[in-house]
């Protein structure tokens, strides 16, 4: 059975860190591309970082460089987003993903087949 459990998330103050974990199972991890996305509450499912299947492709908007990392451990079947500087709209449920469509990552919701029950972070001002 296949299976994206993410941790991590929580209440932090704006300005804070958080460490997001997304560990895989039932799957042959190294072969997928991973994703990060977020959902506020009322708005879309936004994009928020992606990492090829070696790691050597990093993706993220131009919104979020700088402030945001994503990093894997194949041997741990695992993706992990780093996040600093915390802001108030950093507010959503975090949600990782898995895909491999594609020779490499992409920004794109539906680039994605395989997706996790998602992490709550909030962030208070």
């Amino acid at each position: 059975q296949v299976q994206l459990a993410e941790s991590g998330g929580g209440l932090v103050q704006a300005g804070g860190s958080l460490r997001l974990s997304c560990a895989a199972s039932g799957l042959t991890f190294s072969n997928y591309h991973m994703g990060w996305f977020r959902q506020a509450p009322g708005k879309e499912r936004e994009f928020v970082s992606a990492i090829s299947w070696s790691g050597e492709t990093k993706l993220y908007p131009d919104s979020l460089k700088g402030r945001f990392t994503i990093s894997r451990d194949n041997a741990m079947n695992t993706v992990y987003l780093q996040m600093h500087s915390l802001k108030p709209e950093d507010t959503a449920v975090y949600y990782c993903a898995a895909g491999r469509r594609f020779v490499i990552p992409t920004m794109s919701v539906t680039s994605y087949d395989l997706w996790g029950q998602g992490t709550q972070v909030t962030v208070s001002a």
